[in-house]
């Protein structure tokens, strides 16, 4: 008898800068829950292969890094999704995770590792997951998630329960960020905080800045954004205490930034600037000095709009097209396709992200 061949699949998640918006808020049917706005961030993330091996028992599955606990669950779970799907017994494989994110300062490092393994394991089987179907399976291998499933399109995710609470756009205005690290960079852990309990008030308040935020997004305000993520960040600042916060805010009032940004479980943060503001390039590297003389590790400089060209295309040049609307992209060639040329594999770094 001839055994089965192996089969080979690839996926990869890309990361984000922390949140715009972290809190409690209401459902469609009245119920409080967890929720959050990430700031997406291209150019890092998590890459897996997976071979699965038929004829093996599914527990028979090996990972490297070997530590990548939540990922090996991921992988369990979506043969468990897509076996069926083929017709086929559940079985093992070998899987493999590379990637360039730090871990423990918010960009959502583990829910990469998922999201890129569950779209290899899918791969595997030839099969295409709804974005839905992703969630459900990133929350239960690591009990909440990020919604990097979506891509970049702005949603109010409940975390804990993997479902969007509010689609609130097509795409974020136009901004600049300018990244740092607070803390020096070292992570922050989560599970050593103290649980905040929230009352009325509270969900009344996050209330009012998903409205604002939603009428930011749809009008393209991106002051208004701003003016939302520092009113989130300074209620993070509550449990995360950063010593350097309001030097950064200080900051980035002297400059014209439109406000900041941080992650509500870790230390990244962010200076938010108007892309349309005169003198952009002085400000941004009047924003890199600023942190660096306060002892704030200034790390990456990327915008929440494609990038265009230092000169304007001649007129028989094909215009930048605009980013498409999000959408659960396939794992394999199609989807590998989409992104950035692989580069030689590094492995994951502690804290650190890559300096300007």
């Amino acid at each position: 008898m001839i055994a089965p061949t192996a089969r080979r699949g690839a996926g990869h998640a890309s990361c984000h800068h922390g949140e715009i918006l972290q809190g409690v808020f209401l459902d469609a049917t009245g119920r409080r829950c967890a929720g959050l706005v990430t700031l997406p961030m291209t150019g890092m993330g998590s890459r897996a292969e997976f071979t699965r091996r038929p004829g093996t028992p599914p527990e028979q599955l090996t990972v490297l890094p070997g530590d990548r606990t939540k990922a090996a669950r991921a992988a369990a779970l979506t043969v468990e999704e897509c076996a069926p799907l083929r017709r086929e017994p559940p079985c093992g494989g070998e899987l493999r995770i590379t990637g360039d994110l730090p871990v423990g300062l918010g960009m959502g490092s583990s829910t990469s590792d998922v999201i890129a393994v569950v779209r290899a394991v899918a791969d595997s089987y030839g099969v295409r997951l709804a974005p839905g179907t992703v969630a459900r399976l990133a929350v239960r291998a690591e009990l909440a998630s990020d919604p990097l499933m979506l891509d970049a399109r702005p949603v109010l995710f409940a975390q804990r329960e993997g479902r969007v609470l509010e689609a609130l756009g097509p795409c974020l205005p136009p901004l600049v960020v300018v990244g740092c690290a607070l803390g020096g960079g070292a992570p922050v852990d989560t599970l050593a905080l103290p649980v905040r309990t929230y009352d009325e008030s509270d969900v009344r308040a996050f209330e009012r800045l998903r409205t604002l935020l939603r009428r930011a997004v749809a009008t393209g305000d991106a002051a208004l954004l701003g003016q939302v993520a520092s009113a989130s960040a300074r209620r993070g600042q509550q449990l995360l205490r950063h010593p350097e916060f309001d030097t950064l805010v200080g900051i980035g009032r002297r400059l014209g930034a439109l406000g900041v940004q941080i992650a509500h479980s870790g230390a990244v943060a962010g200076l938010l600037l108007d892309p349309a503001a005169p003198g952009l390039r002085h400000r941004v590297r009047g924003c890199v000095r600023a942190l660096e003389s306060n002892g704030i590790a200034a790390t990456r400089v990327f915008t929440t709009f494609p990038p265009v060209p230092a000169f304007p295309p001649a007129p028989t040049v094909q215009p930048v097209q605009p980013v498409p609307t999000t959408k659960e992209f396939p794992s394999g060639p199609a989807h590998r396709g989409g992104h950035r040329p692989a580069r030689p594999d590094t492995p994951r770094r502690p804290a650190r992200l890559p300096a300007l």
